[in-house]
C-alpha cells in the first residue's frame, strides 16, 4: 500500500505528513513509540471522504529531530504550534482532529487555544487532567517505569545500540499495550523498529518525556487544577483492556469535555485504530460527516 510522502518546513525543522483523499481536513495524530504508520488501517478508508493529513511529529519517524534543548522544544506548546504551523502552511481553515496518547494532549491545548478552527475531536484512549493522581496508584505504577526510563541521558543510546536491543524495547509497548499481543504483524513491528533505530528517532521521541516531566509529576502530586471544559464536539473511542491508559479513568470526562460521546472496546487495549480499524474508520466518519 502507497501514500503520498510529503515534507515541508516548519519551524526549525523539516516535518514529514501523508496526505489523501479531499473534503473536510482531518489530522490524525500519533502517540509514542509511534509515527505515520499507526494510521495505516485507517488513511485509505478515511481519505474516500476525507482530505486525510498525517504529520509525524517534531522528531518522531521521517521527520526531523530540531537541535533544541528537550525541555525547550518538545514539550505539548511546541508540538501544537509545529502543527498549527503546518495547517496554515496547507490553506486549512477548519479541521478535524483524531488523535490518541501524545497527539491527544495536542488535541486539547488546540481545543483550548483555538477552537475556533476545530470542527471536532475525536480521541482513543485519551489521556486527560482527570486522570490526576491515578497515574501513580500503587497497582499502576509499575506500568508508568517508561516515563522515567525515558529522560535518562543514556536511554537512547542504550536502546539503540542495535536493532536487537531497539526490537526488545519497542516491541514491549506493541505487545503489552495491545489487548491482543499479536495484534502488531511481524512485518509491521519490523517497520516499527527501523524507525526508530534509524537517526535520532529514538531520543526525539524520549525528548518528550524529558519536556512533559514537570507537569507530569505536578498532576500527580497536586492533582488536576479546575479550568473551562472543552467545549469541541468530540467523541471517544477507549479500550477496555488498554493497561496504561485504563478506561475505568474516563469516569471525570465530563467535567473537562462539554460536549462528548464515550465508547469502550471491549478486548482492545492502547491502539483500537489499530486494533479495531473498521469499528475506528465508521465511528470516525460518522462523527467528522454528521459535524459536516
Amino acid at each position: 500500500m502507497s501514500f503520498n510522502h510529503n515534507y515541508t518546513q516548519v519551524n526549525d525543522f523539516k516535518l514529514h505528513y501523508l496526505r489523501e483523499g479531499s473534503g473536510l481536513p482531518l489530522l490524525l495524530v500519533h502517540g509514542w513509540p509511534e509515527y505515520w504508520r499507526t494510521w495505516r488501517k485507517n488513511i485509505s478508508d478515511l481519505a474516500d471522504y476525507f482530505d486525510v493529513i498525517v504529520p509525524d511529529l517534531r522528531g518522531f519517524g521521517e521527520s526531523e529531530r530540531s537541535e533544541i534543548v528537550a525541555s525547550e522544544g518538545y514539550g505539548i506548546k511546541n508540538h501544537t504550534d509545529d502543527l498549527m504551523t503546518l495547517v496554515d502552511k496547507l490553506g486549512i481553515d477548519k479541521f478535524g482532529f483524531v488523535s490518541h496518547d501524545l497527539g491527544a494532549y495536542v488535541g486539547q491545548r488546540i481545543a483550548r487555544k483555538q477552537s475556533t478552527r476545530l470542527r471536532g475531536l475525536f480521541f482513543f484512549d485519551c489521556p486527560y487532567p482527570g486522570i490526576g493522581r491515578r497515574w501513580r496508584d500503587p497497582e499502576h505504577v509499575d506500568e508508568i517505569w517508561y516515563q522515567s526510563f525515558n529522560q535518562q541521558p543514556w536511554a537512547a543510546n542504550l536502546i539503540g545500540a542495535n536493532r536487537d536491543t531497539c526490537r526488545m524495547y519497542i516491541n514491549h509497548f506493541l505487545t503489552h499495550w495491545a489487548g491482543d499481543p499479536d495484534a502488531f504483524d511481524e512485518a509491521d513491528r519490523e517497520k516499527w523498529v527501523t524507525t526508530f533505530n534509524s537517526g535520532e528517532n529514538l531520543q526525539g521521541g524520549f525528548d518528550w518525556y524529558i519536556a512533559a516531566d514537570d507537569a507530569r509529576k505536578r498532576l500527580m502530586r497536586d492533582g488536576p487544577q479546575p479550568t473551562e471544559p472543552v467545549k469541541v464536539p468530540t467523541r471517544i473511542l477507549w479500550g477496555e483492556a488498554d493497561p496504561i491508559v485504563k478506561s475505568e479513568w474516563a469516569d471525570r470526562l465530563d467535567e473537562y469535555f462539554a460536549d462528548y460521546q464515550l465508547d469502550t472496546v471491549p478486548g482492545a487495549g492502547h491502539f483500537v485504530q489499530y486494533e479495531r480499524p473498521e469499528l475506528a474508520n465508521n465511528a470516525i466518519s460518522s462523527f467528522f460527516s454528521d459535524l459536516a
